[in-house]
């Protein structure tokens, strides 16, 4: 394993608040070793939402995990209410597939290694969220998609999310990964309370459609319960999974999309 103590050493992007910082905690519960990584408070301190940050977070990963890594979980992210909405795509998308490809080649040398991207069911069920923005998004092209994100926090968050939970499945069974023996998959969280939740549930326009979102289970999920799907993609009873889009979010995306498989 990578600390060469039987430890698994995983990195978590956004581990100092909400679904992140949950992850870590179960995480090390299990005994793991953690590398966090966010803005500050972490072992890496690094912004995502800049070529230079991605570089810096990359780079003192590498170092920390001292060259094998058994786990990554891109958790990094900004809600529709941030502004400006540019940002909003290049933490979301650019900031996870830049760590997921920088890191690619030391997860190959990990213990049962495995990737863990966090999309969102907006990604399924928002109108719009399959356009311009996810195309620039998945063509690599971070200034086009930026430019189209411009003053549309909504669209930018749905069609961000939308083109990482592609990202995902295109590249989960290609040879880089797969054929490296790296588990990739994602989790479709839906509404969450986290500060990001609770930053849009605050905003005038935005809470009204957050309230609104019809959930069967009833109510919103908690980070605990995200958490736990994601460890569970990290770990072993997850062994076959692969390009996995794991919906967490109380019947949403089934009850909106019944007819999606």
């Amino acid at each position: 394993m990578a600390s060469g103590t039987g430890r698994r050493t995983i990195a978590v992007t956004g581990s100092a608040s909400g679904i992140g910082a949950e992850v870590r905690r179960q995480l090390e519960g299990g005994n793991a070793r953690v590398i966090g990584v966010d803005l500050r408070g972490q072992e890496v301190e690094a912004d995502l939402a800049t070529p230079a940050g991605r570089s810096t977070a990359i780079a003192a990963v590498r170092d920390a995990c001292r060259g094998a890594l058994d786990g990554l979980v891109c958790c990094a992210g900004l809600g529709p209410q941030f502004k400006p909405a540019e940002s909003i795509v290049s933490v979301n998308y650019f900031g996870a597939v830049a760590l997921f490809d920088g890191l690619r080649e030391i997860l190959a040398g990990g213990s049962d290694p495995a990737a863990v991207a966090v999309s969102s069911n907006s990604a399924s069920i928002s109108p719009g969220a399959d356009g311009p923005i996810a195309a620039a998004c998945l063509e690599g092209d971070e200034a086009a998609a930026t430019a189209a994100a411009s003053g549309n926090g909504v669209a930018a968050y749905s069609s961000s999310k939308l083109a990482l939970a592609r990202w995902v499945r295109r590249n989960a069974v290609a040879a880089p990964w797969a054929g490296a023996g790296i588990r990739l998959n994602a989790v479709a969280p839906g509404a969450t309370l986290t500060p990001l939740l609770q930053g849009g549930l605050d905003d005038e326009k935005l809470g009204p459609a957050i309230r609104g979102l019809p959930i069967p289970l009833g109510g919103v999920g908690s980070p605990e319960q995200i958490a736990s799907a994601i460890v569970f993609l990290l770990g072993p009873e997850s062994t076959f999974c692969c390009g996995t889009i794991l919906f967490a979010d109380g019947g949403s995306d089934a009850l909106i999309r019944p007819n999606a498989i």
